[in-house]
């Protein structure tokens, strides 16, 4: 062996442990043994691993199955140029380092090899200190390189982050959020957790407790399928400088669809909290991170928690709140079973926070909500209520008035009209007596009147009494046969049987078909027709008017049970609106509908109930 010239310079300080890494090794490839077994016996003796090769064939093996970090390769091989494996091991194997070792001194051949992919060219005969100092001169450059690369990926993965991290908080910052825009600010927490330029786990949990805080609950999850898609997001964002937060809205349907393993578990997921030593209610109420390796960590780990999982390697990291514990984020490398490192289980708690401070916002933001709905629902009330007072107020002092009134006029009205009427049977003449007459129909309308304004004001309770709805209607009916004839009005009658029992006060319900076929008859000046139809179910009977008359106008519909509301030249205004009262007082309720021809009245009517029969 040659001894090492003590004139040179080492180049390198570094050891062969900090150039070599894990199970790497240098390879030599020389097709003469003599150059090839003392130069790999040197190379071990100063602490490095060593494989040699005789050809080319040899090396490919030795690519293929071991970690090559430096390859010295002789050009002149019995199978192949070595310079013509360069393409092939640059392209295969980018992260090998070539050092050439030729008997050629032709700067043109160095050149070639250089261009071709080579990191140094070598030059026999050459002394194997002069060789060391080049292996270790390239080693360093390729953990140079590759330290670089790791370091640019980690400052990547710490400009995701808080870049991702900058936008939840101008997200929750900038809008309230409701159940839809926390759906996607915690989709796009778990997907910060697996995505490559994130922690790059392979699989994230959110599971929650739920409204009554008596289960903690599967509540979302991203696995695999995701995480490549969130790859191709991040590729996005940084071609387009898009937005995180709006791309992750495509994202989202997605991933739910396709990741049904972890979407599964996550259904499955449900723990009660009086579990109060399993890890996750553990981790959740008294807000403390687990590491999970091999199923093992500082607290018991329910076995059917790893069954569920699938896996025994797992971190958890609580959510909370001031004052309440929210929830739990697991994650784990499922598919590539890779360690967890320390580093990512504290930002993962990071990512935890923003989904605490998210979930905590929603909640507030909806409270908020409900209350702002319920001061609204009781404003309408107090304004309802403040109308309803000033409207009775109103009414009270029109009753009052209305009642002195209706007992000061009613006496001479009916003193005149009996008056006409005695005059009426004893007065010959024609003419007189047509006067007489007309002096009667005045008198009964003003007593009419007078009646339906003392009902109005007066409001009688009533007596209710158990009674058969039919022959009520059949009755009213026939009262009124003589007017329906002579305004030539035909009507029908289609009353289903069995004949509906119903507690009711038969005069107010008398008054009721009255005033609205008398509101049918003159609606029907030049005659018509008029159907009445009833029929009960198990609860109500259901009575319907119609009338093919002139109607109402969709703007007086809305205003035919205002008190004194009328189209009529003599009206009062009071016919639908005690008709209105006296329903409602039974417990029903009525409509207007207009149709084509005329208006169709549909009244409906509680049956009575068994305790009442």
């Amino acid at each position: 062996m040659i001894a090492p010239n003590t004139g040179l310079r080492p180049y390198i300080s570094l050891a062969p442990e900090h150039l070599l890494h894990g199970d790497e090794v240098i390879v030599i490839v020389d097709d003469e043994i003599a150059i090839r077994e003392p130069l790999k016996l040197y190379f071990e003796q100063n602490g490095f691993a060593v494989a040699d090769a005789s050809s080319g064939n040899e090396l490919v093996n030795l690519l293929a199955n071991r970690h090559v970090a430096l390859v010295l390769l002789d050009i002149g091989l019995p199978d192949a140029d070595g310079a013509s494996l360069l393409p092939q091991i640059t392209t295969n194997y980018p992260d090998v380092s070539i050092v050439m070792l030729s008997g050629q001194s032709d700067i043109q051949v160095a050149l070639d090899c250089i261009r071709n992919g080579a990191d140094d060219y070598i030059t026999k005969p050459v002394q194997f200190n002069e060789i060391m100092v080049a292996v270790k001169k390239n080693l360093e450059k390729r953990r140079l390189i590759l330290e670089n690369r790791r370091y640019q990926e980690d400052l990547e993965q710490a400009y995701f982050r808080i870049q991702l991290l900058h936008q939840l908080s101008l997200k929750m910052n900038s809008v309230y959020l409701n159940a839809v825009e926390l759906d996607e600010i915690l989709r796009a927490i778990l997907v910060g957790i697996t995505a490559n330029e994130g922690l790059r786990f392979n699989r994230a949990f959110l599971a929650l407790f739920d409204v009554n805080n008596q289960f903690l609950e599967g509540r979302m999850a991203i696995g695999p399928s995701c995480r490549e898609e969130a790859a191709h997001i991040w590729a996005e964002m940084r071609a387009k400088e898009l937005n995180f937060i709006e791309i992750i809205k495509n994202l989202g349907q997605a991933c739910m669809r396709e990741d049904d393993a972890v979407n599964q578990i996550v259904k499955t997921l449900r723990i009660p909290v009086t579990l109060t030593e399993h890890i996750l209610i553990k981790s959740a109420t008294e807000r403390r991170s687990f590491k999970v390796s091999g199923g093992t960590s500082s607290i018991p780990v329910p076995q059917d928690l790893i069954n569920l999982l699938k896996e025994d390697t797992f971190v958890v990291v609580p959510l909370f709140a001031p004052g309440r514990s929210i929830g739990v984020i697991i994650a784990d490398n499922y598919v590539t079973r890779k360690p967890i490192p320390d580093s990512h289980v504290g930002t993962l708690e990071l990512f935890a926070s923003q989904g605490s401070l998210a979930i905590e916002q929603s909640r507030l933001y909806m409270d908020m909500q409900k209350k702002i709905a319920e001061l609204e629902e009781v404003t309408q009330e107090l304004d309802k209520n403040k109308d309803l007072l000033i409207e009775a107020e109103r009414y009270s002092a029109l009753g009052q008035m209305a009642a002195q009134m209706v007992h000061i006029i009613r006496n001479p009205i009916t003193s005149i009209g009996g008056v006409a009427r005695i005059l009426g049977r004893k007065i010959e003449g024609a003419e007189w007596k047509r006067y007489l007459d007309v002096m009667v129909k005045e008198t009964d309308r003003l007593e009419a009147t007078l009646t339906e304004l003392f009902d109005f004001v007066s409001q009688p309770q009533g007596e209710k009494q158990l009674s058969n709805l039919y022959p009520l209607i059949r009755k009213t009916v026939i009262l009124l046969q003589t007017s329906l004839v002579k305004q030539h009005i035909s009507w029908t009658m289609d009353l289903a049987e069995p004949d509906p029992l119903i507690l009711m006060d038969a005069k107010q319900i008398r008054r009721v078909f009255l005033n609205i076929i008398r509101n049918a008859m003159e609606a029907m000046p030049n005659g018509g027709t008029l159907k009445i139809t009833a029929q009960a179910d198990n609860e109500w009977v259901h009575i319907s008017l119609r009338d093919t008359g002139i109607g109402l106008s969709g703007a007086y519909l809305d205003k035919a049970t205002e008190p004194f509301f009328t189209t009529k030249t003599y009206g009062t205004g009071m016919g639908l609106t005690l008709v209105d009262r006296f329903i409602k007082a039974h417990g029903g309720n009525f409509s207007l509908n207009r149709h084509d021809t005329g208006l169709e009245v549909k009244i409906n009517l509680p049956l009575a109930k068994n305790e009442n029969i």
